[in-house]
């Protein structure tokens, strides 16, 4: 499988050089977490995204092919807390969905241009709602009664609320914007560009709480503190409430691609897109 058909490879934003290293866990001070890797499943076409499904277990998305491809060939499937798939395709038909979004009873996919909605729990297809200008519609996620969505094509963030979409934040900053995530007061936002992890206000003021961690996707909040926040090409950090970086896993020279990082209490998924897989982890107390 070729490269190409990466996300964040059909972007510009992520050609350019890397910006400066994060400390390696044994020199950087302070409590850094470490990952019990939990189990590994197969069998799934460039998995990219992950959300909770509401009856239990988690959707992952396949793209399926090239992430910008209009093939009608991507699907969602519902795997159970254990990473047994539950329904291999519980939604269908979609060209490249990625990020995923669960408000209420509804379903929102991510699809290059369009969000996809589907009835929960069914996953009885509704309306889609087209993003005007859209290039690369990438991640999803529930906040302040609203959905969320990136747009790496085009250094925004839409909003979308049942059928309408408007632009709710664009800026130089964002280039390459990959992950979100809705957490209380803020939105979480990753982007490729500048590696960086910020924090956006409801008036979407912009906070930086981090950088150096080139190609961002997922992120997650740590019960314990700080974030995890995936890096496409293999790679996992942890982030101090305090903005410090260290790196916890690269998977690069084993190929294994760590995408949309998402934790759900004491569990974090990981759709690897390359090579085919979804991984499981538990954060463990390095004391």
């Amino acid at each position: 499988m070729r490269l190409i058909i990466l996300s964040a490879l059909l972007l510009s934003a992520c050609s350019g050089p890397d910006a400066s290293e994060p400390t390696d866990p044994q020199t950087q001070g302070g409590a850094i977490p470490a990952l019990e890797k939990l189990w590994v499943r197969d069998g799934f076409s460039a998995p990219e995204g992950v959300a909770a499904a509401p009856g239990g277990g988690y959707f992952i998305s396949n793209v399926a092919g090239e992430g910008d491809a209009k093939d009608g060939e991507g699907w969602v499937t519902h795997i159970s807390e254990a990473g047994d798939i539950l329904e291999e395709r519980f939604v269908d038909a979609m060209n490249a969905p990625k990020g995923m979004a669960v408000l209420g009873d509804v379903l929102y996919v991510a699809d290059i241009d369009t969000v996809r909605r589907f009835q929960l729990p069914g996953g009885e297809a509704l309306s889609d709602v087209p993003i005007d200008g859209a290039k690369f519609l990438n991640d999803a996620t529930a906040w302040n009664g609203a959905v969320y969505v990136s747009d790496s094509g085009m250094s925004r963030v839409h909003r979308i609320d049942g059928e309408d979409a408007s632009v709710w934040l664009e800026s130089d900053a964002l280039a390459g914007v990959n992950g979100l995530l809705g957490d209380g007061a803020r939105l979480l936002i990753t982007t490729m560009d500048a590696g960086a992890l910020y924090a956006a206000s409801a008036d979407a003021t912009l906070t930086t709480i981090a950088d150096g961690m080139t190609d961002g996707d997922g992120v997650g909040v740590l019960a314990g503190g700080g974030y995890l926040v995936s890096a496409w090409r293999g790679d996992i950090f942890f982030v101090s409430d305090e903005g410090d970086v260290a790196k916890i896993l690269d998977t690069r020279e084993e190929g294994v691609l760590q995408n949309d990082l998402s934790v759900f209490g004491d569990m974090v998924i990981v759709p690897n897109w390359l090579p085919g897989t979804v991984t499981a982890w538990r954060v463990t107390d390095p004391n």
